[in-house]
C-alpha cells in the first residue's frame, strides 16, 4: 500500500487531511506533517523521517505538499532525491487530489502520480453563469 504524507505549512496537512477523511473516510498509512513557523527545512527532514518510521514498513510514499519551492517541498525533495524510485513529490495540494490519493493507495507511484496532477487540475473550476453550462442548476 501506498504510504502518504501530506504536509505544508502551519497546521494545513492537518486541516485537509481531516477534511478528506470526513469525506472518504478513516485514512490508513497516512499521515500529516506540519511546519511551524520557527521551524527550518533540516527540523522538518527530522519531522518527515520520524513519520515514515511510524508509517514503516514503506515500499513506495507519496509526499503531498502545498506549495512548489516552498519549505515543505525542499525538505521532502531531499529525501526524495535519495530514494527516486521509492519515493515521490507532488505539489499544489487540494482537497480533490488528496481524496484520489487516498482512493488510489493500491497503485503504484508511477500510476497515482499523473493521475493525480490530472485530478487537481479538474477541482479548480469556477461558477459561470453568463453561458449556458448547466452550473445553474447546482443553485
Amino acid at each position: 500500500m501506498l504510504a502518504i504524507i501530506v504536509t505544508g505549512h502551519g497546521e494545513f496537512a492537518r486541516g485537509i487531511l481531516q477534511s478528506a477523511e470526513m469525506i472518504f473516510g478513516k485514512a490508513q498509512n497516512v499521515t500529516a506533517v506540519t511546519l511551524a513557523a520557527n521551524e527550518s527545512v533540516k527540523d522538518l527532514v527530522s519531522h518527515y523521517r520520524l513519520a515514515i518510521d511510524q508509517l514503516a514498513p514503506v515500499t513506495e510514499l507519496l509526499f503531498l505538499v502545498d506549495l512548489w519551492g516552498g519549505s515543505p517541498f525542499n525538505a521532502a525533495s531531499q529525501l526524495v532525491a535519495a530514494h527516486p524510485d521509492q519515493y515521490g513529490l507532488v505539489a499544489g495540494l487540494n482537497l480533490p487530489m488528496l481524496i484520489e490519493a487516498l482512493a488510489l493507495q493500491q497503485q503504484t507511484l508511477a500510476e497515482v502520480i499523473p493521475h493525480l496532477e490530472r485530478t487537481a487540475r479538474g477541482g479548480i473550476r469556477h461558477l459561470d453563469l453568463q453561458t449556458n453550462t448547466g452550473d445553474d442548476d447546482l443553485l
